[in-house]
């Protein structure tokens, strides 16, 4: 070992580059056997800034799984992608140029956008290795690579051909401030202040000869909206069947408001009657109910808000003004007509789009689909069929199919993206869809596989402007990984790593379950009809100390830089590993100071067993000491412990588990033990153990467990040599036999007396005339006698300890007592500080009442009144006395 402290600063940037360099984690470039193989599907990030805590957070628990597998024989596929098309890249570029993409050629525009993305990849790769990854660095890409589009185009081809896609014409989601069409998932909820605003509409006359005529049918009616700015869309008034104070308005007309259109009057069970006054007005549109009535009473269509959110024509005077600014010159003017009839603020839901926060509106345009919603309970059985970590989030993703309304909108008119590998018949509007051997294609600058259109003859075609939303793309990560092509020669897809596919593992944020996840079994599930992963890891989120979560507006953003330069990067894999999977995580420094101690806790004992047992590898002795014999034991046990745990992912428990028994077992208790002794067989046991310890750590330490490996044991022996520790076998139980539990006391009885030697100031060789030891550690005399230097040692494992338990005293549960017994608390206390008090049955009886056994705790200790000392060894009782006592 090298002299001096640990330092983590040169060890850490050395190992990182010696990884990289070396491709030390690489996977083979021969095809894996499938038995041996285990893939995880890595989450890329989007490219839209810099590198946060959520990043280093869930990387480190993806590489803890590759480096503990990897360990475990197989041959591991960690890759790393970058999801560098879409709406997030082009607005970067937007920023950092300060640029508008509508003010570009689309080509010159993802030009620029590819430079800016390149530039912030560059550094997020440095990045990434600097936190210690054991990512493959070889397998590498970027979902805007041609590679990836051709492979997204196929997708997109194969979908087409199966029937799974359709473009139409029909009312979406859509962001004003992207100016694009989103899907469902990209869409979420936020509270919002608003106004209601109670309007009148006028009644008009129906026509005495219909049949529906009702000559009690009210004058007036009033609606309650949020968005009067939608007044010159409504193209209907909608009351419940139920609603008997109402009824008489249907089969009537409305003339709305400053607009004076007329309207019919309808009824559907679809109207809530406890918003407002119960009655609602349908605009085309303001929300999925409208898009449905709309549908279903085969309504006109009236588009009062464009592209951009700005009113149209169908406004008259309020055309060309934002909605927003609309809204408030419409409430003006309706107050001025006298039809306002009141506004209030209210906090309500909107349904927003999650990258700018801009409220959504539903436009009728043309746009391609994938077709989902025929498929629900496939979708919800292909789930199913995976192992989640944790399981309860199989729920959030039940939760999210059950509630799907649209098919998934996969078109998005932007600059920066995947072309839609399309051109249209300028006669007919047929489509023609490149052929699968050219892609990657882009039909603004190629021309079509055809010269005529097959469906009509005509010459001329139109070039499919739109791209493909960048969850279309991302959604293919494990058919990526697996290299899945078009065999032109066979006519079928095929793949260049057939071995990992399904993907052992799909890790990632339980905020992207209805994104990522939901969106890659849709694809794969039907390119290949298989389940595209065997389990799925779900994260939380890193919040701040205060468990909020964490936000440059609210100023309690922690970044990575700040904390990699304070503390070392094993510090923050200690960390990282102390959650439990699917919850969230707060950022405390407190765990990260805890990684820095155990860091330094394994170095010095590293250092501490290489002077007690200077050859690395010694031979086995013929006849091991029983408590050498019992630690390698309970290495054993504590090795399945282990290794079950990371195997279900349980981190914090895997964690702190190792970190108490070597801490504990190990460190305070054996080798305080055999610092004491000289012989082959404690040489042979603290080798034997360290070994395992140092490979135990590899996945959470892993900078110093390499460290420390090539120190000590690199050189190898008996075929123990690696040259990286994350390349070395994974410890497997030795099968020793040992006492659990006499072994256990044993050690409490040798801790007790140290500490008792420690506190009387004697030196650990001092001698000890008598011990009394009421327990069984039979097997273990001779260890005890030797390292405690116990001149006689007396067992009595069956005999009754000379101890007696005795009260000390009763504490209230207060929080329950008060309330409940108020003024009689005085009582209460005076009769238990007098033992004016009696036991019975677990209640305590005191001041004439009965308190249950959670009101109260009882305070015990051991008390001995013979000769000699008492001490404290867990279940024993261990006495000290001279020989004249």
């Amino acid at each position: 070992m090298p002299s001096g402290e640990y330092d983590p600063d040169a060890a850490e940037a050395r190992w990182q580059r010696r990884w990289v360099e070396n491709e030390t984690f690489a996977y083979p470039e021969a095809q894996a056997d499938s038995d041996t193989a285990f893939a995880i599907d890595t989450p890329p990030p989007t490219v839209s800034g810099n590198l946060h805590w959520g990043h280093v957070y869930g990387s480190i628990l993806q590489d803890i799984v590759a480096r503990f597998h990897r360990m475990n024989g197989s041959d591991v596929l960690f890759p790393f992608g970058y999801d560098d098309n879409g709406i997030a890249s082009e607005r970067l570029a937007e920023r950092e140029l300060g640029i508008r993409h509508q003010d570009f050629e689309r080509r010159e525009f993802q030009r620029k956008c590819r430079e800016v993305c390149r530039e912030y990849e560059t550094d997020f790769t440095e990045k990434m290795q600097g936190v210690g990854l054991s990512i493959d660095w070889t397998n590498t890409y970027r979902t805007i690579s041609p590679e990836v589009q051709r492979i997204s185009q196929l997708s997109f081809i194969d979908l087409y051909e199966k029937d799974r896609e359709y473009r139409q014409e029909a009312p979406a989601i859509w962001c004003p401030e992207c100016e694009t069409a989103i899907s469902q998932v990209e869409t979420e909820d936020d509270e919002r202040d608003s106004h209601f605003h109670d309007i009148a509409f006028e009644v008009v006359e129906a026509d005495p000869e219909r049949s529906d005529y009702d000559a009690d049918s009210p004058d007036e009616f009033t609606i309650s909206t949020t968005r009067p700015e939608l007044l010159p869309a409504c193209v209907a008034v909608f009351v419940h069947p139920d609603d008997e104070e109402n009824e008489a308005l249907v089969g009537t007309h409305a003339r709305i408001p400053i607009f004076g259109q007329e309207v019919p009057i309808l009824e559907d069970e679809r109207v809530d009657m406890e918003t407002g006054s119960g009655i609602v007005m349908c605009c085309t549109f303001g929300d999925q109910t409208d898009i449905e009535w709309y549908q279903a009473h085969d309504l006109p269509l009236r588009v009062a808000i464009d592209e951009s959110g700005h009113l149209t024509e169908e406004a008259g005077p309020y055309e060309g003004m934002h909605s927003s600014e609309a809204r408030e010159a419409i409430v003006s003017d309706l107050e001025d007509e006298g039809a306002l009839l009141d506004r209030r603020a209210i906090t309500h839901t909107v349904n927003v789009h999650e990258r700018c926060g801009v409220g959504v509106e539903f436009l009728v345009t043309e746009q391609w689909y994938v077709e989902v919603l025929d498929k629900i309970d496939e979708y919800l059985e292909a789930g199913r069929k995976m192992e989640w970590f944790p399981e309860k989030m199989f729920t959030r993703y039940q939760h999210w199919v059950e509630g799907l309304q649209w098919d998934w909108c996969i078109s998005r008119q932007r600059s920066s993206g995947i072309p839609f590998p399309v051109w249209y018949c300028a006669e007919c509007d047929a489509e023609v869809i490149a052929d699968k051997t050219d892609l990657p294609v882009d039909p603004l600058s190629d021309n079509p596989p055809v010269d005529v259109c097959p469906e009509c003859g005509h010459d001329e075609f139109i070039p499919e402007d739109d791209v493909l939303d960048t969850w279309a793309t991302s959604s293919l990560t494990p058919l990526i990984n697996a290299g899945w092509d078009w065999d032109a020669d066979a006519g079928e897809f095929t793949m260049d790593r057939p071995e990992i596919y399904p993907m052992d593992v799909r890790p990632q944020g339980h905020d992207i379950i209805s994104f990522w996840l939901f969106h890659t079994v849709i694809k794969c599930y039907e390119h290949t009809g298989e389940v595209p992963f065997e389990s799925t890891m779900i994260n939380g989120m890193v919040l701040d100390e205060n468990r909020e979560k964490m936000s440059k507006s609210k100023g309690n953003v922690v970044e990575p830089d700040t904390v990699m330069d304070q503390f070392p990067v094993d510090a923050a894999r200690f960390w990282a590993a102390g959650s439990a999977i699917g919850d969230d995580l707060p950022y405390q420094e407190k765990g990260l100071r805890a990684g820095e101690k155990l860091i330094r806790k394994l170095w010095n004992a590293s250092k501490l067993v290489e002077s007690l047992a200077p050859d690395p590898y010694p031979d086995e002795p013929d006849d091991l000491e029983e408590l050498d014999r019992w630690l390698l034991a309970e290495i054993d046990r504590e090795i399945e412990r282990l290794t079950t745990r990371l195997e279900n992912r349980e981190f914090s428990k895997a964690r702190d588990g190792l970190r108490t028994f070597f801490w504990g077992t190990f460190c305070d208790d054996y080798l305080e033990i055999a610092k004491q002794r000289e012989d082959a067989s404690a040489e042979y046991t603290l080798r034997t153990a360290h070994r395992r310890f140092v490979k135990l750590f590899a996945p959470f330490l892993a900078h110093v467990s390499e460290e420390i490996w090539h120190a000590e044991y690199a050189a190898g022996a008996d075929g123990e040599a690696a040259e990286s520790v994350h390349l070395s076998e994974w410890p497997e139980p030795l099968g020793l036999s040992a006492d659990h539990d006499a072994g256990e006391l044993a050690m409490a009885v040798v801790g007790a007396l140290r500490k008792y030697k420690s506190a009387e100031q004697l030196p650990l060789n001092a001698p000890l005339e008598v011990v009394e030891v009421y327990g069984n550690v039979s097997g273990f005399e001779d260890d005890i006698t030797g390292v405690m230097h116990v001149e006689d040692l007396r067992m009595y494992p069956d005999a009754e300890a000379p101890v007696e338990t005795v009260t000390t005293g009763i504490d209230l549960a207060y929080a329950t007592v008060g309330p409940k017994y108020g003024d009689t608390i005085a009582d209460i206390e005076a009769g238990i500080a007098e033992g004016d008090y009696e036991l019975v049955d677990d209640e305590l009886h005191v001041a004439g009442v009965e308190l249950a056994p959670d009101e109260f705790e009882i305070e015990t200790e051991r008390q001995y009144r013979g000769e000699g000392t008492l001490l404290d060894a867990d279940d024993a009782v261990v006495i000290v006395r001279s020989d004249g006592e």
